[in-house]
């Protein structure tokens, strides 16, 4: 039975790409295997869940996912389970070649196929850094959101109404090339 859980058909396409246009972002291959890992594995099959705790990482293709616990939400029998959802929790990191991404939590729907982390975004593409309560990624469109407003309700690592989205944009050096000297009158 946990054989059949390492090939979940997950579809697990987390392109985070707030500051990249969609037409250049790096594709991912939903239909590669997937590899999981955790300290616990806990089948919950009346309720069609799947439960890991313990360090919990996912691996897709480039694409890593971490966090301390996920929830795999299924219809149809465990022996060929149909994933729907993906809800993370505890220190949610998600690593590709060129981007990371880090929250307290993360939902994946794979039916409409969109991502949203919530609390202490933080979303990283080389040396830019932005950083909200918020962020939420259409897999579809590659249309990435962030914003600085979070879950009402005092989770710890989210706000609430009227946060900010702060962050940083490297600039390209460009080299300086001296004024022209000033040709005197005459």
């Amino acid at each position: 039975m946990l054989r059949a859980l390492a090939l979940l058909p997950l579809g697990l396409t987390l392109a985070i790409s707030a500051s990249v246009p969609a037409s250049a972002q790096q594709s991912h291959d939903s239909s590669a295997p997937i590899d999981f890992g955790a300290e616990h594995i806990e089948i919950q099959e009346r309720a069609n869940r799947v439960l890991l705790t313990g360090a919990v990482k996912i691996t897709q293709a480039e694409m890593t996912l971490n966090s301390a616990r996920m929830t795999l939400t299924y219809t149809g029998e465990i022996t060929n389970p149909q994933v729907n959802r993906i809800d993370a929790s505890g220190g949610v990191t998600i690593v590709r070649p060129d981007q990371s991404a880090s929250s307290q939590y993360a939902v994946y729907d794979l039916n409409t196929r969109i991502v949203t982390l919530l609390g202490g975004v933080t979303l990283r593409q080389g040396p830019n850094v932005i950083q909200g309560s918020r962020l939420t990624i259409n897999l579809d469109t590659g249309r990435a959101t962030i914003d600085g407003s979070g879950v009402s309700g005092g989770a710890p690592g989210t706000t609430t109404q009227g946060g900010r989205v702060t962050g940083r944009f490297s600039v390209p050096q460009r080299a300086t090339t001296p004024a022209p000297a000033a040709t005197p009158k005459q």
